[in-house]
């Protein structure tokens, strides 16, 4: 997987179906990404193209890991938060492959965008995970601190109430308290 690479992505056409295809294949397999199974194309569509728009006025970066020509993965680093929180961002939207996981893919989405929001002035990053077969181990192993679990935050893509599991990071260096 030397080939990967981590770049930033536009509102295309073509990137949005791709993204959308990814997003439908991670909630058909159960993950907690904010949708409900069966996702059609036209919403995951409608989400990425919203998302990319987004990203484009500077409220978020969306990154994409590539294997040569193909997209593997995803991750959303949110930027745009209110104005006593200028401090921090949050990851949102991890998503690998099906079949390209357990290869370093998440870990090197999660440190671009770490990295990112470090070049962007934050020092707290937040993300949340579901209970439930959520990313907590990944999450863990790249430092972040658990806070806490919200018991029956929302449902899962094929219903059922699943917990959510909070996470911060410190990053950058120090914080400034005021």
């Amino acid at each position: 997987m030397n080939s990967l690479e981590i770049r930033a992505l536009t509102n295309d056409a073509t990137i949005n179906a791709i993204l959308a295809d990814l997003l439908i294949e991670t909630v058909a397999a159960g993950g907690s990404v904010s949708f409900m199974h069966p996702l059609s194309p036209e919403a995951a569509e409608d989400f990425w193209r919203k998302s990319l728009a987004a990203a484009a006025r500077g409220e978020r970066a969306v990154l994409g890991a590539w294997d040569g020509e193909a997209l593997v993965g995803t991750v959303t680093l949110l930027l745009d938060l209110p104005p006593n929180q200028p401090h921090r961002a949050e990851i949102a939207k991890l998503m690998t492959r099906r079949d390209r996981r357990g290869k370093g893919i998440a870990t090197r989405l999660m440190r671009a965008a770490e990295e990112l929001a470090i070049e962007k002035g934050k020092t707290l990053l937040v993300l949340d995970t579901a209970s439930e077969e959520g990313a907590s181990g990944l999450y863990e192993k790249l430092g972040f601190t658990l806070a806490g679990e919200i018991p029956d935050f929302a449902l899962k893509p094929h219903g059922g109430l699943t917990g959510t599991l909070v996470y911060w990071k410190r990053i950058g260096g120090r914080s400034s308290r005021r």
